[in-house]
């Protein structure tokens, strides 16, 4: 089993990261602009490493699948993000938003990342009201908060319910500022299709051009992947279709270590499935829980005539509704952690009492805040998501209440990085949601944007230098390298192996399979039988995936079936070493419930044999992965039971 070495520093917690940035090498500007560097993905955590790398002098090209990095996912996010400022002068500190994120996470993330995070968090805001982010602002002109789930104080600064898109317009803007000095080079509609590899070391990718079907290769230095999360294989998701996993798949298959892959997070609050035409979900922000309550009649019998049109949310009087996260939760409410009020939203529809037609919905009102605040008020705290609510489900939840149920939002899990964010492959690094780092078994809301920007603003900028000082005098290798050709190879290989299989069935075919399998097995509730199983019926899938997908056009074309095709192929392996890793964790944390590890309901940890990060390392696509573990030490912290009550 190989040693992880996290490199992380020594000394007190809260002088790490500042002992860090005064050691680590650095690289003399003009020597800065012989160094490329590569960064796929061009979400908050992409444009903003590629800006900041810009703007320290080097030459950085940056691509992404989308016709133009503002389309990044990261432009769907609602409520927030946290930053430890204490505006509201009610107790909050670094500390504090430190031990709440640990928490959150069920005491599975490195205390010395998440407290750099913490730290971090209030540059974060300084620098995006420098670039005119329209952040909320009280009646004196100071930056409003609210609060978000899994805290007691309101630290979440916000922009109505767009704070994603602002914050991703403030990025692109230092990106595409970069872009016109000519230190940044964009490759709109590109997609990595593999990572090269030449002496241990990442020195490029291959690329297919998305307009023209062709394949080309790039080098560099070094290589950044900040590529989002995998949430979409489980097909219906929260993420934006084109969501995928290729860019750090193909990364783990050429040595990256990919840790904690079946923590998923499961969010409480968006709109419920209603037929299997749906390709994808509608999150409605966490923030909403600030004013609403979540509730379902207590007895199935209400329930019941809710589901077949015979009574409203309204017929059911007060004394006959269960608000159960605050009887549940009474110290957080309606504010509880993700993953715990999406399992209890589970607990009240499988008992019965849920109020859509298929049974899995739950109420979210906001008839008590209408009356408090008066319905103007209620309506300009939450911007649009109101308005994009109505024009989904053609009801007004100012007048009835909201129907919610958990869905696939975030993926914790991702490519094993180090303090540096350096992945198990030297010189190929991973931010954002892509990597495992920060979150533990559970994000806390309004942490993902949170993360997103302080790797890229802040941290990889100050880590790479510490390996690119080494490389200044290694100089760039021609893309006629047997490296980049073999890797070309194969990428063109699996393309037409692909395009010859001439079979019957559509990739959304496939894709809709493993999802079914993925939320079945491997969603919200999980059991040894039941993730053997899907294993088992994984494999069977992949066999008949190669046997019979049915992809049109050419290769060296514009083809979107086939970038599909690669990607759910993407998926459907690693659907596997997710049910391989929520199979080897006998315990329940956060977003992994075990349901032979639980304690009345709640998740029952087992400290004493998995403390740990579990880093896959790939074999083969027919063998079993190797398990690395590297043990989280928590020396400022104690690990206790993990309660909101």
């Amino acid at each position: 089993m190989a040693v992880l070495d996290s490199k992380i520093p020594d000394g007190p917690l809260a002088e790490k990261w500042s002992n860090y940035k005064e050691h680590a090498k650095l690289v003399n500007p003009a020597n800065r602009r012989k160094v490329e560097v590569i960064v796929v993905g061009t979400g908050l955590a992409g444009a903003a490493a590629a800006a900041t790398l810009g703007e320290q002098g080097y030459k950085v090209k940056a691509f992404c699948f989308q016709d133009s990095p503002r389309r990044a996912h990261s432009i769907a996010a609602q409520g927030g993000i946290n930053a430890a400022k204490n505006y509201k002068n009610d107790g909050d500190s670094v500390y504090r938003l430190f031990y709440d994120t640990i928490k959150g996470g069920d005491f599975r993330a490195r205390e010395a990342n998440v407290y750099r995070l913490a730290d971090v968090s209030r540059n974060i805001i300084d620098q995006c009201v420098a670039q005119g982010v329209p952040f909320a602002r009280e009646y004196g002109g100071l930056l409003d908060n609210r609060s978000f789930g899994g805290a007691q104080v309101s630290r979440t600064f916000y922009a109505r319910g767009q704070t994603g898109q602002q914050l991703l317009l403030g990025a692109y803007q230092a990106l595409e500022r970069q872009i016109g000095l000519g230190t940044v080079e964009m490759y709109n509609r590109h997609e990595m299709v593999d990572v090269v590899i030449v002496d241990g070391k990442a020195r490029g990718i291959i690329a297919r051009n998305l307009i023209t079907g062709k394949l080309e290769k790039y080098f560099a230095h070094a290589v950044v992947l900040a590529t989002g999360g995998y949430g979409n294989v489980f097909f219906l998701s929260t993420n934006a279709m084109g969501s995928n996993v290729t860019a750090i798949w193909k990364a783990h298959k050429k040595g990256a270590y990919f840790a904690n892959p079946c923590y998923t997070q499961i969010h409480p609050t968006c709109i419920p499935v209603t037929g299997d035409y749906q390709s994808k979900l509608t999150l409605m922000s966490e923030s909403l829980r600030n004013d609403g309550r979540v509730w379902v009649p207590k007895t199935r019998e209400d329930a019941k005539a809710i589901r077949e049109g015979r009574k409203t949310a309204n017929d059911i009087k007060e004394e006959d509704r269960d608000y159960y996260l605050e009887r549940k939760y009474p110290s957080f409410g309606n504010l509880a952690p993700r993953d715990i009020s999406s399992r209890a939203a589970k607990e009240a529809c499988d008992d019965g009492r849920g109020i859509v037609p298929s049974g899995l919905g739950v109420f979210l009102d906001f008839s008590d805040a209408i009356k408090r605040l008066g319905v103007d008020v209620v309506k300009a705290r939450y911007g649009e998501l109101f308005p994009m609510y109505q024009n989904i489900t053609n009801e007004d939840p100012l007048k009835t209440p909201m129907k919610i149920y958990p869905a696939v939002h975030y993926t914790m899990g991702g490519l094993w990085v180090d303090y540096e964010l350096m992945t198990s492959v030297k010189g190929l690094y991973c931010t954002g949601e892509a990597n495992f780092s920060d979150h533990g078994a559970n994000r806390l809301g309004a942490s993902a944007l949170m993360q997103g920007l302080s790797d890229g603003y802040f941290v990889l900028p100050a880590t790479i230098s510490n390996y690119l000082a080494g490389e200044i005098f290694t100089k760039p290798i021609p893309t006629d390298h047997p490296a980049f050709i073999e890797a070309e190879k194969g990428a063109r290989s699996r393309e037409e192996k692909l395009l010859s299989i001439k079979g019957k069935r559509t990739v959304d075919d496939f894709h809709k399979a493993l999802g079914k399998i993925m939320w079945e097995y491997c969603g919200m509730a999980r059991t040894a039988e039941g993730l053997t199983k899907a294993r088992n019926l994984i494999q069977q899938l992949r066999k008949e995936f190669w046997e019979d997908v049915n992809i049109p056009g050419q290769i060296e074309d514009f083809n979107p079936e086939l970038d599909k095709a690669n990607r759910v192929a993407d998926f459907i392996e690693l659907g596997e070493l997710m049910v391989i890793d929520a199979l080897s964790r006998n315990e329940s944390c956060g977003g992994h419930f075990r349901t032979e590890y639980q304690d009345a309901g709640e998740a029952k940890r087992d400290d004493a044999n998995y403390a740990y990060v579990a880093a896959w390392e790939h074999t083969s696509v027919d063998a079993d992965p190797v398990l690395h573990k590297e043990a989280l030490v928590y020396e400022n912290i104690e690990m206790q039971v993990r309660s909101y009550k």
